[in-house]
């Protein structure tokens, strides 16, 4: 059976094969879902921002260099409560640790919660949803990011070991847990359909108004080939909604 996702990055090797990825030059992370996420996003300024699942929170002080007033940070691992403190420290940043399906979120709060490629670590997000939209001041966004459902919907394809080549998209209305072997070890990620997250925030209260699946852009990649590679399927999936 796979780890939840916090005892899973909990697992010091795991951690460390995490850590040595992002640093990967052209790693997926920064090359398109970080700059589809900011593109979302818009002007940060004099926002008040909820990070859940902040990870190291490398968005903490990106959107602190973008001028938001306030950056609160959750995360369920203690690894990356670590690496979030470490990384806040002398900024007016704070890091939460708590676990994100029962965490309480202060109400209104917040003028923008965002959560990257974190959803899918959840077995419920019903309470999530719901949370965010009461932690949200009226006008408030909530703009989030998963790793793409045609990409958890199957692993067969992945044999492991080096750049995968081929994918397989099967069983993609048959929703739930999918434990899947990833940096020595195995992970529980739960599997939804695009229009799944769609409804839920529109069943939350929210009016949906953006998506994006993070098409490459050329100028993001020194490497022709891993440019080529990317555009062959997405990788991400985000969906940006607001609070009335």
């Amino acid at each position: 059976m796979g780890l939840p996702g916090p005892a899973f990055y909990d697992d010091d090797e795991v951690f460390a094969t995490y850590q040595s990825r992002r640093d990967r030059l052209e790693n997926p992370n920064d090359t398109i879902e970080q700059p589809a996420l900011f593109e979302l996003l818009g002007d940060l300024r004099g926002k008040r921002i909820l990070d859940l699942g902040c990870g190291g929170a490398a968005f903490g002080r990106a959107a602190m260099a973008r001028g938001c007033m306030g950056y609160t940070g959750v995360d369920g691992s203690a690894n990356m409560v670590e690496a979030a403190q470490r990384n806040l420290a002398g900024t007016p940043g704070r890091v939460v640790h708590a676990d994100l399906v029962s965490w309480q979120i202060p109400v209104c709060s917040f003028d923008l919660v965002v959560s990257s490629l974190v959803l899918h670590y959840l077995h419920l997000l019903e309470p999530v949803f719901k949370g965010v939209f009461d932690a949200l001041e009226a006008g408030g966004r909530f703009v989030f990011s998963v790793e793409h459902p045609v990409i958890t919907s199957c692993d067969r394809a992945y044999a492991g070991s080096g750049p995968r080549q081929d994918w397989i998209v099967d069983g993609y209305f048959d929703t739930g847990a999918r434990d899947t072997a990833w940096m020595g070890g195995t992970v529980r990620k739960y599997h939804r359909t695009v229009e799944d997250y769609f409804v839920g925030l529109q069943d939350a209260g929210f009016a949906v108004e953006g998506i994006r699946e993070g098409r490459p852009a050329r100028s993001h990649f020194a490497s022709e080939a891993t440019y080529l590679r990317r555009m062959r399927i997405p990788l991400f999936l985000l969906m940006a909604g607001r609070k009335a």
